[in-house]
């Protein structure tokens, strides 16, 4: 903020010492302009004052002051300095604006993207969230851990078929059934069963049909992992399959039984399965929406989420997915073009959730 008094020093200096015919008084209008994009409407006004000050001092000190174009320069330079103190005052009344729309936005995304525990149950949990739309931390990925009504862990991850803020309303509609159903529901089929049936009763009510006509419908994956015990289970609605992290083996979990993504039709109970798989303490689980998968390098190249993970040491979620989001980025080389978000999951043994005693 020195820089604009310096200026009005300086050229009132060189105004006083050049000829005559050598006006550098309407120079002053720098300083006050300069302020404005550093300083607040107040700051502003006080340069711009001593810039007019400036100037009616240099003509009184050269004997100009009442000749008109001394009057002019003056006059002009007011004007010019009260312009900018205004326009300075507007940018500000609208940024305090935008300020507060963007906490509100903020505060409301990370309502209905409620971080997950760093742990919960016997498990430590790392995600990451990579919103396509600028300002925005969320958009159409989902995910949420919750504990079942029994001793387990229960976890979804989906993608709505659009991306951005646009897609919020349809993600929010799965994590609040989520949320409502993994303590309610005593099976994971039961849980699907109520995801599906609240996307399908509510998605045309929340969607952007407007801009997006199409059908909406919602890929995800549910898994339940118990809290003693290796046997973990998992039904997938149309999502990438998860990967499996065991000493440095990475398996991707394909669904024997896939069923459809939520919202595209009910299906007979019949023809809901779930798919069993080991995790066990030590292992770590690497969901992910297509956004991960999909990313394109300048070359056109996928991104191959799989082979990173098997090259990468097994010491962490938090390591794990710090790597992965580094690689992930210098692969793609610029901005998402779709939404991304990756949880991992380690389980730990049960021992470590006890505390020891004091006596």
């Amino acid at each position: 903020m020195a820089i604009p008094l310096v200026l009005i020093v300086a050229i009132t200096a060189l105004d006083l010492y050049t000829p005559a015919d050598v006006h550098l008084g309407p120079l002053l209008v720098i300083a006050p302009a300069l302020t404005a994009s550093l300083a607040g409407t107040r700051l502003t006004a006080l340069v711009g004052a001593l810039a007019v000050a400036a100037l009616v001092l240099v003509a009184a000190l050269d004997g100009t002051l009442t000749t008109a174009n001394r009057l002019a320069q003056i006059l002009a330079l007011l004007v010019l300095c009260a312009l900018t103190v205004f326009l300075r005052y507007v940018t500000e009344r609208r940024d305090r604006a935008l300020s507060r729309a963007r906490s509100v936005a903020a505060t409301t995304q990370r309502v209905l993207l409620r971080p997950p525990p760093r742990r919960i149950g016997p498990m430590r949990v790392a995600w990451l969230y990579l919103s396509a739309e600028d300002e925005a931390e969320i958009g159409g990925d989902l995910f949420a851990v919750g504990r079942a009504g029994h001793a387990a862990t229960r976890v979804v991850i989906g993608d709505v078929r659009g991306h951005g803020l646009a897609a919020i309303g349809e993600a929010s509609l799965v994590l609040s059934a989520f949320r409502e159903g993994t303590h309610r529901c005593a099976s994971l089929l039961d849980l699907v069963a109520a995801l599906d049936d609240s996307v399908s009763r509510n998605v045309e009510d929340v969607a952007d049909t407007k801009h997006d006509p199409g059908e909406h419908f919602i890929t995800c994956l549910v898994l339940e992992i118990p809290d003693e015990g290796s046997g973990a289970e998992m039904v997938n609605c149309g999502h990438p399959p998860p990967l499996l992290v065991t000493d440095q083996q990475v398996t991707v979990l394909h669904a024997r039984r896939p069923l459809p993504p939520l919202g595209i039709g009910e299906l007979p109970a019949e023809a809901r399965r779930t798919d069993l798989f080991t995790f066990q303490a030590g292992d770590m689980l690497v969901l992910y929406t297509d956004g991960v998968i999909e990313a394109r390098s300048p070359a056109r190249a996928f991104y191959p989420l799989a082979e990173r993970v098997a090259s990468f040491p097994a010491t962490g979620p938090d390591d794990l997915l710090d790597r992965i989001h580094r690689e992930l980025l210098a692969h793609i080389g610029g901005p998402l073009v779709d939404d991304a978000a990756i949880l991992v999951i380690e389980h730990t043994p049960s021992h470590h959730l006890l505390r020891p005693r004091t006596h």
